[in-house]
């Protein structure tokens, strides 16, 4: 057994990394939620409760591939400016925002980003991210 646990740990280990996604939204059951959406795509998920949680997540780690984050959010600043923020700070960050309230046109949006209404479809969420995900990573400037 413990010898199966080991093998089971030096594979994980030896296998590439599934791509980070940071969840950011300030309700728990709809954060779980997109959480779950997130794993079961297959991706490393992380969660922040609002914008700042989320920048200082984004300044201690390199490997976050995309942010998918809610609109409406207490704090310093709501997801519409987190996503400019992060489109200026890590270029390469792909990003997806959500709201219930809020509909964006794409010209609100930073370059490449995404909007999608809530209740969001788990399946376009999911299809949306792989797609992003199997891009190479955007250029830094």
């Amino acid at each position: 057994m413990l010898a199966q646990r080991f093998s089971a740990k030096l594979e994980n280990a030896m296998s590439p990394s599934r791509p980070v996604v940071l969840v950011v939204e300030d309700h728990v059951l709809i954060r779980q939620g997109a959480l779950d959406i997130v794993n079961s795509a297959g991706f490393e998920a992380l969660e922040a409760q609002s914008a700042d949680a989320a920048i200082m997540i984004l300044e201690s780690r390199t490997d976050i591939r995309l942010v998918f984050t809610d609109v409406e959010m207490p704090g310093t600043m709501d997801g519409l400016k987190l996503v400019h923020y992060i489109r200026d700070r890590w270029p390469p960050v792909h990003l997806i925002v959500a709201s219930g309230k809020a509909i964006l046109a794409e010209s609100q949006l930073p370059a490449g980003a995404k909007f999608f209404f809530k209740p969001y479809d788990e399946t376009s969420i999911i299809e949306m991210m792989t797609k992003m995900l199997a891009e190479p990573p955007r250029p830094q400037h």
